[in-house]
């Protein structure tokens, strides 16, 4: 229905807080992209979740299943150096005084194709305080019977080089009535990073023989964590994976492409009450946390230079 205030010009408003909503399927399949964040509000197989997800009519509450670019994670007080130049990106996690999860996270994109088991979504980044660069990035998320996957593409439009990283903030769903207690959890990767109280790397260890070890399943009964991980172990595929077996039998497995050389993996335990600890949020990422500052996955893109990552989730 259009309105009319005060003089203003007609406008139509949203139905939805997260934008449109566009649908896709292939069999039991079901996933559903919005416009905000090019987010997967949804993504289920038959009746089961894959992806914890959030109603139409809600704001997604911890960046569930948006894309994180031109970053993934925090850089600390906002503050980095590149090419010489001193910059300042907003802070938007005031409680650490951080900047997160980059730019894209609740902004519209655009959609640019959309068929029954496809759609993708762009974002045009024009340069702004802290991020004075052009980046275009396509994102394209297909079903089909071996699940969802999803093709990025990111390319430095402008005539100067741009820092740039890409995350996915994906969280994987316990059996329906469960919480993560009753899950286990296998992550492909050899070492962790320390953080400080911000969850800010002060270093990078091993993750042998410790509590953060998840080379092989390791229940997650009265576990909780907010860690970044790295040193990927790659299957014949080039590809490392994260799994999630919950108490119906049911393994929640996302996998990611050589071009993520890194992992974040979160517990849940401050999501809103009827939320917390239902799903683990375990996100594919090429750059580590503050990779801005530290270099660590950091990737130069030169003008005209573009990378494309994949990664994807099914229901085992």
């Amino acid at each position: 229905m259009e309105s009319q205030v005060a003089g203003l010009a007609t406008f139509t408003p949203e139905l939805a807080p997260s934008g449109q909503q566009y649908v896709i399927t292939h069999g039991d399949h079901r996933a559903t992209i919005v416009e905000v964040g090019a987010a997967v509000r949804e993504y289920r197989v038959a009746d089961r979740d894959v992806f914890q997800s959030y109603a139409e009519d809600e704001v997604s509450w911890a960046f569930h299943g948006t894309v994180l670019v031109p970053w993934p994670n925090r850089i600390a007080d906002g503050r980095y150096e590149f090419d010489g130049e001193q910059l300042q990106l907003p802070i938007t996690e005031p409680e650490r005084n951080c900047a997160l999860h980059g730019l894209g996270s609740w902004v519209p994109w655009s959609m640019r194709e959309h068929e029954q088991d496809r759609v993708t979504m762009e974002l045009r980044l024009l340069p702004s305080p802290g991020y004075p660069f052009h980046l275009h990035t396509t994102v394209e998320y297909v079903v089909g019977p071996g699940g969802l996957q999803v093709t990025s593409t990111s390319t430095n439009t402008g005539s100067r080089a741009c820092p740039y990283g890409i995350g996915f903030h994906a969280y994987a769903a316990a059996a329906p009535g469960t919480t993560i207690d009753q899950c286990s959890l296998q992550l492909d990767v050899r070492r962790h990073f320390v953080p400080d109280s911000r969850l800010i790397p002060i270093r990078e260890d091993a993750v042998d023989g410790g509590p953060l070890d998840f080379r092989t399943p390791v229940s997650l009964s009265g576990r909780s964590f907010d860690d970044g991980f790295g040193t990927v172990i790659a299957d014949a595929n080039g590809r490392s994976w994260a799994r999630l077996a919950g108490a119906d039998g049911r393994t929640v497995a996302i996998w990611a492409g050589p071009e993520f050389g890194y992992w974040q993996a979160y517990s849940g335990d401050y999501l809103p009450a009827a939320r917390a600890r239902r799903a683990v949020a375990l996100e594919p990422m090429t750059a580590a946390p503050n990779a801005f500052v530290n270099g660590a996955g950091l990737i130069r893109l030169e003008p005209g230079q573009s990378v494309t990552t994949v990664w994807g989730a099914t229901l085992l």
